[in-house]
């Protein structure tokens, strides 16, 4: 069982992201006293630029740690552990750190933060749920056709909000400190399967269209993606869906006590939000 944990203030960096502003909302609605961390809070916080990390860190005992735009990003170790390092010395206690499953620079990362001498608590997660209706795949499922560089290979998408409620109890609550959660949903899926769920639950035809990494990346590239985002999204699937975390874990059930929300309930319950359903 476990027991509050006494917070002067909590500082979520992505506070405005998927996972961020969820973790935010949950913090509020338990009357914690919460920090947004973004480059449009009344205190920004800015990963490129370290002259707002202390005043974000200013009365700071916790802090959710979510790196923008990835892990896997080069240099994205050297800003996190040198973020790390400023936060301790300014007198947090305790650190959760949003981490990728199957990201061999992420878990450089974890090693920095389990370092710290601090609490900590790691969150592995791979592909959210929400990527299907909150931005990055919201429009080509709106325009009924997905197109990825990725085939067969199954996933277990995780709930954004199983991790929000995750990070929201390491947060607050003892009994966290020390753990490393790898974050799941409760089965496999491929994303044409994945797509299929989402096509049944709408009444809308949206289909999966599988191309190479080459042509995915041209596709992008021909609507103005930059060509850092490229290079990223082609890196993560191309490395992470290569079977790597084709397995289900029970991190969710671990620190919650509870099974993971399933895409199906996820996928409905968007549905009815209207969010599939635009013109």
């Amino acid at each position: 069982m476990t027991t509050q944990h006494t917070q002067q203030q909590i500082l979520v960096l992505g506070g405005t992201g998927k996972t961020g502003r969820r973790i935010v909302a949950r913090l509020q609605g338990q009357g914690v006293p919460v920090r947004v961390g973004s480059r449009s809070a009344q205190q920004p916080f800015d990963w490129t630029d370290q002259a707002t990390w202390a005043p974000a860190l200013r009365d700071i005992n916790a802090v959710y740690v979510s790196y923008y735009p990835d892990l896997a990003e080069p240099g994205a170790l050297e800003t996190v552990s040198a973020f790390t390092d400023l936060a301790v010395a300014a007198g947090v206690s305790r650190l959760v750190l949003l981490s990728g499953r199957g990201q061999d620079r992420a878990q450089l990362a974890e090693k920095h933060v389990q370092s710290a001498g601090v609490e900590w608590t790691i969150l592995r997660s791979g592909w959210f749920n929400q990527n299907f209706s909150e931005d990055y795949l919201l429009g080509p499922i709106l325009g009924g056709e997905v197109v990825l560089p990725v085939g067969a290979v199954p996933e277990p998408f995780v709930d954004a909000d199983d991790i929000a409620e995750v990070a929201t109890a390491a947060l607050t609550n003892n009994g966290h400190a020390g753990q490393l959660y790898e974050l799941t949903g409760p089965r496999l899926l491929t994303f044409g399967e994945a797509i299929a769920e989402i096509s049944a639950v709408t009444g809308r035809a949206v289909n999966f269209v599988q191309v190479s990494p080459e042509e995915y990346a041209d596709g992008l590239a021909a609507v103005g993606v930059p060509a850092g985002a490229i290079e990223l999204l082609t890196h993560l699937f191309t490395t992470l869906l290569d079977g790597r975390n084709a397995q289900v874990a029970d991190g969710v059930a671990r620190a919650l006590g509870r099974p993971p929300r399933d895409f199906t309930d996820y996928a409905t319950s968007t549905a009815a939000t209207g969010v599939w359903a635009r013109a």
